[in-house]
C-alpha cells in the first residue's frame, strides 16, 4: 500500500531488543524496545489479518519464542523491506481493533519503546477501519479515539440484534454430572441449539453458538467470539450440581467483583476453574483500565447486562421453577466482555433427580426457551432506542 515516512536524517540503524507479548484471546499488548526513537507508519491486512508497521532500518535482537505470539496475537515477523526500510508484521487470530500504538520515551533506561494494544473485534468493524485508511494516506500515525472500542459506527438498526449463545463446558471439560450419569456439556449444546433454533424463526436475530459439536473452547474464547460479532447479548448455558440434593430452580446471574452469596462465590469459582481442569494454566486475564471512556463502556455495558437479567428472571417466572432470589452475581470470567451485555444461565442442578429429568424433558426445555425468547424479545426492544 504504502512504505514508511522515514525521516531524511536517519541514516544509522536503529536496534530493536526485548519483545514482550501478553494477553488473551480477546486483548493483547506487545512492547518493543529500541536504542532510539522509531518513525513509525502502519497498516492492515486482511486475511489473515495483520498489522503492518514500517519503521527505519533497524536489526531486530528478538529470541524466536517471542515472536511467536501469544492469545489474540498468533506470530510476529520482521526483517529488513527496502533500503533504509524495516517492517515488522503482526498476525492475529481474526479480526482486530488497534486501541492504541505508541512510541514512549524511557522512564527510567535509555531508548525508547513501542506500545502496542489491540482487541478482537468484527470483521465489519475490521473492515471499516481498512476503509478509512484507504480513504486518508492508506496508513496511521497515530490512534483515534472511537465511541466503542471495536464497535461498528453503523446505526444499531442497521444490522440485525446479534445473540450470541455459550454452551457451557465441553470436550475434555464435562462439566457438572447429573446423578443419572447426565453430562452438563451435552444439556447445554442440545439446549442451546434449540434456542438458536427458535430465534432464527425470527428474521431479528443474527444467533451464533460459540461452540456446535463437543469440544473445547477456552473461557476467553468464548468472550472474544462475542465481541468479533459485535454481539448485542451473550447468553452463557449451564447445569450446576451442589451438595444439597434438594435444591431446584433457575437461575441468572451477571458478573460482579462481589458476589450475592457464598453459593454465587462458589458456582464462580467452579466455572472459572474450566481452563486448568482442561490442562491449561490460568492467569490474571483482566486489564487495568486507563481509558476514562473504556471504564464507562464498562458500566454502560453492566447496566445492560442487570436490565436483561431482571427482563429474564421475569419472563421465565411462572413458567419454570426458579431458584430464590433469583438474580445472583459473582466473577464469572466469562461474563467479562467489556462491551457484550451477558448473562450466565443456570438452567438448573443435575444433583437433584427430578431436576435431572426436567432438564431432559423437551415440553420443559420449549418452555423455559419461549420465556428466554420472549426475554431477548423486549430486551431488543429497548437495546433498539438506546445508545450504547
Amino acid at each position: 500500500m504504502l512504505l514508511a515516512l522515514v525521516p531524511a536524517h536517519a541514516s544509522e540503524r536503529l536496534s530493536a531488543h526485548n519483545l514482550k507479548i501478553a494477553g488473551d484471546a480477546s486483548r493483547a499488548r506487545m512492547v518493543l524496545h529500541f536504542d532510539k526513537e522509531p518513525a513509525i507508519a502502519w497498516f492492515l491486512l486482511n486475511r489473515p489479518h495483520r498489522l503492518v508497521l514500517d519503521l527505519p532500518s533497524t536489526g531486530f535482537a528478538v529470541k524466536a519464542e517471542d515472536a511467536a505470539g501469544r492469545g489474540l496475537v498468533k506470530e510476529v515477523h520482521f526483517g529488513d523491506f527496502g533500503p533504509g526500510v524495516s517492517r515488522l508484521i503482526v498476525t492475529a487470530d481474526g479480526p482486530f481493533a488497534v486501541d492504541s500504538l505508541e512510541t514512549i520515551k524511557n522512564e527510567n533506561s535509555p531508548g525508547w519503546r513501542l506500545v502496542l494494544d489491540i482487541s478482537a473485534t468484527s470483521q465489519k468493524a475490521f473492515d471499516s477501519a481498512r476503509a478509512d485508511q484507504a480513504l486518508t494516506t492508506a496508513s496511521t500515525r497515530s490512534t483515534p479515539k472511537t465511541d466503542r472500542v471495536g464497535a461498528d459506527k453503523a446505526s444499531p438498526l442497521a444490522k440485525p440484534f446479534t445473540v450470541v449463545i455459550d454452551p457451557g463446558h465441553g470436550g475434555i471439560d464435562s462439566g457438572a454430572e447429573g446423578v443419572s450419569g447426565t453430562l452438563e456439556k451435552r444439556i447445554t449444546l442440545d439446549f442451546a441449539r434449540e434456542l438458536k433454533a427458535r430465534l432464527e424463526k425470527s428474521s431479528k436475530y443474527a444467533v451464533i453458538l460459540t461452540r456446535d459439536g463437543d469440544t473445547f473452547l477456552r473461557l476467553d474464547e468464548r468472550v472474544r467470539i462475542a465481541r468479533q460479532h459485535s454481539a448485542d447479548l451473550f447468553i452463557s448455558i449451564h447445569a450446576d450440581t451442589i451438595k444439597y440434593r434438594g435444591v431446584t430452580g433457575a437461575t441468572v446471574y451477571t458478573v460482579s467483583d462481589q458476589a450475592s452469596d457464598a453459593e454465587a462465590a462458589a458456582l464462580a469459582a467452579r466455572e472459572n476453574l474450566s481452563d486448568e481442569l482442561a490442562g491449561l494454566s490460568i492467569e490474571d486475564k483482566d486489564h487495568e483500565v486507563s481509558d476514562i471512556l473504556m471504564d464507562l463502556i464498562r458500566r454502560e455495558t453492566h447496566s445492560f447486562s442487570i436490565r436483561f437479567a431482571r427482563t429474564l428472571v421475569g419472563e421465565l417466572t411462572n413458567k419454570v421453577e426458579l431458584i430464590k432470589n433469583p438474580h445472583r452475581f459473582a466473577g464469572f470470567r466469562v461474563l467479562r466482555a467489556p462491551d457484550v451485555p451477558s448473562v450466565l444461565l443456570e438452567l438448573g442442578y443435575l444433583s437433584n433427580p427430578d431436576e435431572e429429568k426436567r432438564l431432559l424433558n423437551a415440553e420443559w426445555r420449549a418452555r423455559a426457551i419461549e420465556s428466554i425468547a420472549g426475554a431477548i424479545n423486549l430486551f431488543s426492544g429497548v437495546q433498539a432506542g438506546a445508545s450504547r
